[in-house]
């Protein structure tokens, strides 16, 4: 295994699934010479030539339905939208087209694309740039949706995104993109498996995206005062891994669902509604969630700073399901 930082882990699933299957190509806004806006796609114009590492014009609209009529015609386009903020503007290439396809045509044709985006704060970029969408497509059939935290899951599930012959919307958290691990590239992701970050007896935390470290870190402050916290690290938002949850809630029968997105019908209102719904007699507590409070992020790094979820808020709602 080699360490990479998490942007190296995405630049080398993309080169090792272009390697390995000539019909994949990387598109998006100055991806080529440029290597895209946070460099992930640094180098492969060199490699695999303009025919396969295509710039496109500054149109999000462009890009997707350009990816979709690839996909429907044989190729297997990874594209890239620069912040996910901008994918308002691909809305209906991706929720009209792409998630539809293979119903509206009876199973016959089907939309291989992987669509790649940033989401998320930490770097002040204003209320226009630093938004978390996956709730909007996790709500759509026919999309699936990945956010994985760490390099080797970034590596791992991007090839499964990759392969999968549906479309994927494959998010990267900007603030990880520095972050370091290692990478075992012969090891295979699984689109909708979760995993156990840590294990523990007394509380589940439920998360996913940048929001892992957070619960990480809470789960470490509280272990100081005796409490093991189950920190489930979901990776996949759709298909969720309700098999996982259910299983960890049953171990420890209380749960915290956090993340960066807006708390207000946010995926973890989903996941405790199902918690309340299918593990009820499990809960000793009622499912608490955290998120980002109902309005824009902010600019200013201080009031950034108390947007976002962090290690206290969980604390403080693993203590209100403890109490």
């Amino acid at each position: 295994m080699a360490e990479m930082r998490y942007m190296q882990a995405v630049t080398q699933a993309l080169r090792d699934s272009m390697t390995a299957d000539q019909t994949v190509v990387v598109m998006g806004e100055d991806v080529a010479a440029a290597g895209g806006s946070f460099k992930a796609t640094r180098g492969l114009l060199g490699e695999f030539g303009p025919q396969r590492v295509l710039d496109t014009p500054i149109s999000e609209s462009t890009i997707a339905n350009a990816a979709v009529g690839a996909a429907m015609c044989g190729l297997k386009p990874v594209v890239e939208i620069m912040f996910m903020d901008f994918i308002t503007l691909a809305m209906d290439a991706l929720v009209n087209q792409a998630a539809k396809a293979r119903f509206m045509f009876g199973g016959r044709s089907n939309v291989p694309m992987v669509l790649r985006t940033p989401h998320g704060g930490g770097l002040n970029a204003g209320p226009q740039h630093s938004q978390c969408l996956e709730a909007w497509f996790a709500h759509v059939p026919g999309l699936k949706v990945v956010c994985p935290a760490t390099p080797q899951d970034a590596y791992s599930l991007l090839r499964a995104a990759i392969d999968d012959p549906d479309p994927v919307v494959f998010i990267e958290n900007k603030a990880l993109y520095g972050s370091k691990g290692e990478v075992d590239t012969t090891l295979a992701g699984e689109i909708g498996r979760a995993r156990i970050a840590r294990s523990g007896r007394d509380l589940s935390i439920v998360t996913y995206g940048a929001t892992l470290y957070a619960a990480l870190a809470a789960a470490d402050t509280l272990a100081r005062e005796g409490i093991e916290c189950e920190v489930i690290d979901l990776r996949s938002l759709q298909p969720w891994d309700e098999a996982a949850v259910f299983a960890s809630v049953a171990r420890t029968h209380r749960v915290v669902v956090a993340h960066e997105a807006v708390r207000s019908f946010g995926c973890g209102a989903e996941i405790a509604a199902r918690i309340a719904e299918d593990a009820f007699d499990e809960l000793d507590a009622p499912v608490v969630r955290v998120g980002a409070p109902f309005m824009p992020s902010p600019y200013a790094p201080s009031l950034e700073k108390a947007y976002i979820v962090d290690a206290a808020a969980i604390i403080a709602a693993a203590r209100k399901t403890l109490a």
